[in-house]
């Protein structure tokens, strides 16, 4: 059932005794059938313990943001990588004796070693002459000093972000690594002298029509005109929150939700788990689109009206096969991607927090 209650209290409470399941596991009969009411309890429970979870841990998600950012070197895998992180800790820590003396160093060890199985896993073959190794994906200059490319290896690329980037000791990063002071070391005196400087970004690639008849429709308020850009196998997704396919789901929930979601915001009585100081402002008016050029990629800027001015509190990922749309990504609690792609884009800006809601006392 996940990570219980009890098995996060010890979070808080070091001296929680240790167990161990001495029983053999056996498969409960009632397994092999579906049962409305245990699924809709596992469930509940499993979002009270995450939350309670996310209570404890969401404080480290800015630094853990900032890691992955330098690991990743994409605003959008590191946003994934943080939340791949969050999701293998809740798991490993109701399988722990005891919670992790430094929970930071613990998130970043596991942010370590799911980039580096992931990187493994697309390269299976020996690593090439480093030497001769070149980078695919552009990088802003602005980012030279803390990015870095693919010339170096995983641990080297780590224990480097973690030196110069977050000012950590050898003793920490080896922690944080699985390793040992001296081959922090000497991957530190490896990786230093493979930095390289950032690629050229090249010409901007052409805007896809479907863009300009999405923004149109939506800025219309038609959800007919809009649903009517989806294929029927499109997966429509508010990213970390909920996710939907086909037209029809998207014209009932997250697309209804893009448009005249404002009527929630500007509503106090409404905003359940929401900071109300992240809305502070906000009117209910629906919001508008543009297109915007980032980094070779189009992106949909999501505008809304506050008292003191229009405002970004949403960025929009979208895939296309010829006219329609196969894959609508909408960032909108996801403060870190927000805050670095409106500033590299000199656009105004206002998050909306991590969460669109939190248990009250007694549901969790």
């Amino acid at each position: 059932m996940g990570v219980t209650n009890r098995q996060l209290d010890r979070v808080r409470d070091p001296t929680w005794p240790a167990c161990y399941p001495s029983a053999s596991l056996v498969r409960p009969s009632c397994m092999d059938k579906r049962n409305p009411k245990v699924t809709d309890a596992l469930r509940h429970d499993l979002e009270a313990s995450w939350h309670r979870f996310l209570d404890l841990y969401e404080p480290f998600r800015p630094e853990l943001y900032r890691y992955c950012r330098h690991l990743t070197r994409s605003p959008w895998d590191a946003d994934d990588l943080v939340q791949d992180a969050l999701f293998r800790a809740f798991a490993k820590l109701g399988c722990m004796n005891e919670p992790p003396e430094n929970p930071r160093a613990w998130l970043f060890r596991i942010a370590s070693n799911l980039w580096i199985e992931r990187v493994r896993a697309l390269q299976p073959k020996p690593e090439p002459d480093p030497e001769r190794a070149s980078s695919r994906e552009p990088c802003a200059v602005r980012e030279a000093a803390g990015t870095l490319l693919s010339r170096l290896s995983p641990q080297e690329r780590a224990a480097v972000v973690l030196k110069e980037a977050f000012n950590l000791t050898l003793e920490e990063i080896a922690e944080a690594l699985s390793t040992t002071p001296g081959t922090v070391k000497s991957a530190l005196h490896r990786g230093r002298g493979k930095l390289i400087e950032p690629a050229d970004q090249g010409e901007a690639p052409p805007k896809p029509q479907v863009l300009d008849a999405f923004c149109a429709a939506f800025n219309a308020g038609d959800l007919d005109r809009l649903t009517s850009l989806l294929l029927d196998t499109a997966e429509i997704e508010v990213v970390r929150v909920h996710t939907e396919y086909g037209p029809e789901a998207a014209r009932r929930g997250v697309f209804q939700g893009m448009l005249f979601g404002t009527r929630r915001l500007a509503d106090p009585a409404r905003l359940d788990g929401i900071d109300p100081e992240c809305v502070r402002n906000v009117l209910p008016q629906v919001p508008r689109v543009e297109p915007r050029l980032h980094r070779g990629e189009w992106l949909l800027a999501h505008w809304y009206a506050h008292s003191d001015g229009e405002a970004v509190r949403a960025i929009s990922r979208v895939e296309a096969d010829d006219d329609r749309l196969t894959r609508v990504r909408n960032y909108f609690y996801t403060p870190d991607v927000l805050a670095e792609i409106c500033a590299e884009l000199q656009l105004p800006f206002r998050t909306n927090g991590y969460r669109y809601w939190k248990p009250s006392r007694e549901e969790a």
